[in-house]
């Protein structure tokens, strides 16, 4: 049976200008910017598959949970037969079972993240930004991810389509994942019961993900205020009931002596503009005090640490010597003040993740702070790299080659000179 579904939109422009007045730093765009799929299921069907997965000594083990709908209760369990297949398709095991079931794999092969060794545990990455799904447009950003050498992308702010994280999967990065909770204020129980609604339809979809080994519950929300401890209390608790097979983390815009959120999470995410919205032009200062919040989230809540945003507005093309806030120099000068901090942190232990505000410029609600859009992108909009860009890419495989024995590609180091070629390549002259 063909099943055709014909929608006509009819649109009447009459002259009224909508304002965006929400909060939160990109372009509310109207319509559906996503595939969508219409489709049919038999009277008896799978509802729900949960798999967890684990390695002892040369065994994988597989334990998944089956769930259905329609199966009559008096009849007896129905059988469920259970292939797993490699990525090639081809078959390596079945399983023959009621509703749930343990498969073993001898000497399986692992997905692994993209760059990362037997030893994994930091996460040098950018923040993605984009709306629309465009799969050639999704290809570039992984392609410029992996030119770039991150391992790693928060879906900020809200859940990203399944062909993106399809891709992530694939790719072997790794993703943070996020609910669309921006900038929240309010708490009350109407909202509390939307945001877990939320965070239940996000972790259905991508609980069997090996790309995912994060849930993010909200950025920049109002956690200095004192409602907010017992509704993100609450809210952590509601994911714990769901997965408990991943941290959870909370991103915060917060300092830590205020913060009401993060004596909840598992994971400490927070957002600094330090040489930016704070002590604009005084790249002097970022290390300094980057070091001694870290340090102080450290001292109050003994849990590991993330920065989930930093950055510069950079206007693509702008050059200036000294360099100057919105020039492509001063962005590289910021980054790497940040640079210069974070190896520090980085050996106390506790100082997990660098993350870049933001892979490319967006689209924003007009304001005179956004010129064209948010600039903080080491690419730009149509995915062409700033200065930083070439800058991070250095960094990120160098911090690959320290950390995870990785051996950069042979453009990562462009010839300069014979004596600092042969120090970057003396196993190869």
């Amino acid at each position: 049976m063909s099943l055709c579904l014909f929608t006509i939109l009819t649109f009447r422009d009459n002259g009224t200008q909508i304002t965006q007045s929400y909060t939160f730093d990109f372009f509310n765009y109207a319509g559906i910017h996503r595939h969508v799929h219409l489709y049919t299921t038999p009277q008896v069907y799978i509802d729900d598959i949960s798999v967890r997965t684990s390695i002892t000594g040369n065994t994988g083990v597989i334990e998944y949970n089956v769930s259905y709908n329609g199966y009559d209760q008096s009849y007896s369990s129905p059988l469920c037969f259970v292939d797993l297949l490699d990525k090639e398709g081809k078959f390596v095991a079945r399983d023959i079972t009621t509703l749930s079931g343990r498969i073993e794999i001898n000497s399986p092969r692992l997905w692994w993240p993209y760059l990362m060794d037997s030893e994994p545990g930091y996460l040098y990455t950018l923040q993605i930004r984009g709306k629309g799904l465009d799969y050639s447009l999704v290809a570039k950003d992984y392609n410029l991810i992996k030119w770039i050498g991150a391992n790693s992308f928060r879906t900020s702010h809200y859940p990203y389509a399944e062909e993106i994280m399809d891709f992530a999967d694939r790719q072997g990065i790794v993703v943070i994942n996020e609910c669309p909770s921006v900038d929240t204020v309010g708490f009350s129980s109407i909202l509390l019961q939307k945001h877990k609604d939320s965070l239940s339809e996000l972790i259905r979809r991508d609980k069997n993900r090996p790309s995912v080994i994060m849930w993010s519950i909200a950025n920049e929300a109002r956690t200095h205020l004192p409602a907010a401890g017992p509704y993100f209390k609450s809210i952590v608790e509601h994911v714990k009931s769901l997965d408990q097979s991943r941290p959870v983390t909370i991103v915060t815009a917060r300092g830590s002596n205020e913060d009401k959120a993060a004596q909840y999470v598992d994971i400490i995410g927070f957002n600094r503009y330090n040489g930016w919205y704070s002590n604009p032009g005084r790249t002097n200062t970022i290390v300094n005090n980057l070091i001694d919040e870290v340090q102080n989230w450290h001292r109050n809540f003994n849990k590991p640490i993330v920065i989930m945003e930093y950055g510069a507005d950079t206007m693509p093309g702008l050059h200036l010597q000294p360099s100057y806030i919105w020039s492509e120099e001063y962005q590289v000068d910021l980054f790497s003040e940040h640079f210069r901090a974070f190896d520090i942190l980085r050996k106390k232990g506790y100082f997990v993740g660098e993350m870049i505000w933001n892979f490319a410029d967006f689209k924003t609600a007009e304001t005179y702070t956004r010129v064209g859009g948010n600039k903080k992108g080491v690419f730009t909009r149509d995915r062409q790299p700033k200065s930083s860009a070439h800058h991070v890419r250095r960094r990120y495989l160098a911090l690959a080659e320290e950390l995870d024995n990785f051996s950069p590609p042979q453009d990562a180091y462009p010839y300069i000179s014979y004596q600092s070629y042969r120090d970057k390549r003396k196993n190869e002259l």
